[in-house]
């Protein structure tokens, strides 16, 4: 039996809800498991259903999209967010809240199937049917902005301070999303962690050197900058590169 996204769907509009379950239900690899119509109804669908995903509708009366998202990241094990307004404003806030896709209604099936297709690969559920070959771009947000990076133009990232650093092929991006987060939102793709406070994508490794103490150095294609490989990731690094 194939393993499905359990999906629960939060909207105070009875319509919107009907809507997005029957858009929702085309797709194989996913399980519409429960359906609230304000937020203290999805905190407690959640807690009974433990669903993966939650479409969650911002504008509610009481208890509204923000302060759902909010009270459902302080569970131990926090179901991703979808967010799903007719209010393009409030897109910034709602990737503070890590939520991995934004849905602006009336929902658009194209934009529905690229939501779907970014659920499945940050998931990473097994044995999923695929949804199309459709790869997600991640979504940062930088002074007020949400900007999307293709992954396979990062070189590298690294945590400075209180902040990741992205660095591209041609520029760079600072986010307060943490190193882990963003490792694991990009753990579809070929990046490598080299060290407590770097993860590297393996297409740029030009050239692996030892240095000392067991440690190595690596240099990218395209940079002159060299990176420490800890010795503690020399292991996971060398059998990801087939040495």
């Amino acid at each position: 039996m194939k393993t499905k996204i359990k999906v629960l769907v939060v909207d105070d509009e009875p319509y919107s809800r009907e809507e997005l379950k029957h858009l929702l239900s085309i797709f194989d690899s996913i399980q519409i498991v429960g359906e609230a119509d304000s937020g203290e109804g999805a905190i407690i669908q959640s807690i009974q259903l433990q669903p993966d995903i939650v479409f969650l509708d911002i504008e509610m009366p009481k208890m509204d999209g923000m302060q759902t998202a909010k009270s459902l990241m302080e569970f131990k094990n926090p179901p991703k967010i979808i967010f799903a307004t007719a209010y393009p404003q409030f897109a910034v806030e709602a990737f503070r809240y890590e939520a991995i896709d934004y849905l602006l209604k009336p929902y658009d099936e194209e934009q529905l199937s690229e939501t779907v297709s970014r659920i499945i690969k940050y998931l990473k559920p097994i044995d999923l049917p695929k949804q199309g070959k459709l790869a997600g771009k991640l979504a940062i947000e930088e002074n007020g902005e949400i900007i999307y990076i293709e992954p396979k133009d990062i070189m590298y990232v690294y945590k400075e301070d209180k902040f990741s650093r992205i660095i591209t092929i041609d520029n760079a991006y600072e986010t307060k999303a943490s190193l882990k987060e963003l490792e694991n939102r990009l753990s579809t793709y070929s990046f490598c962690r080299i060290h407590k406070s770097y993860f590297v994508n393996l297409r740029y490794i030009n050239k692996l050197s030892p240095w000392f103490n067991g440690a190595f150095q690596l240099e990218l294609k395209g940079s002159n900058e060299k990176l420490s490989v800890s010795r503690n990731y020399v292991k996971d690094l060398r059998t990801k590169l087939e040495i």
